[in-house]
């Protein structure tokens, strides 16, 4: 398999673990645990996004290999921050999503990687920029949800 197809399974394990998160409710998890102030209407529109992103990934893969990576690497972000070391600092509190994070998530996004770096595709540049994005990917909605109560972001203010 080349590396579209790898993103393409990449696209289909991240909907796997947005049911994860929505039947186990991550919602609940994120407002007591990590503080963020989300509703399930956030949920729904991100997660939309992430899958428009996988699409976009996956049909870059053959043209812009950074850029079709930084959907991996937004998966072993997700994986790593958002469930394996909250769920380590909160001395085994289940993360919901962890599982599918741990099966899914850290295999497939690690072989995407080495899928571009075995066909040559990978320099260094591809790899700093693959991360980069997907940091700036994970950190979007966290840094909106965290300003839309301020004053000069809210629509209802006279």
């Amino acid at each position: 398999m080349d590396l579209s197809h790898w993103i393409w399974l990449a696209t289909a394990a991240y909907a796997i673990h947005v049911l994860e998160e929505f039947s186990l409710d991550w919602r609940n998890w994120a407002r007591a645990v990590i503080g963020l102030p989300v509703e399930w209407s956030d949920f729904y529109i991100v997660n939309a996004l992430v899958i428009v992103l996988g699409v976009v990934a996956a049909n870059l893969a053959d043209v812009w290999v950074g850029v079709a990576l930084a959907f991996p690497g937004l998966m072993l972000v997700n994986a790593i921050f958002f469930h394996i070391l909250p769920m380590i600092r909160t001395r085994g509190r289940f993360s919901p999503g962890t599982i599918t994070a741990v099966i899914l998530f850290l295999p497939i996004g690690v072989t995407c990687y080495r899928v571009a770096v075995g066909s040559g595709r990978l320099d260094l540049w591809s790899l700093i920029g693959s991360v980069l994005l997907a940091a700036a990917l994970m950190a979007t909605p966290i840094v909106l949800l965290n300003i839309k109560g301020w004053p000069y972001f809210r629509q209802d203010r006279l």
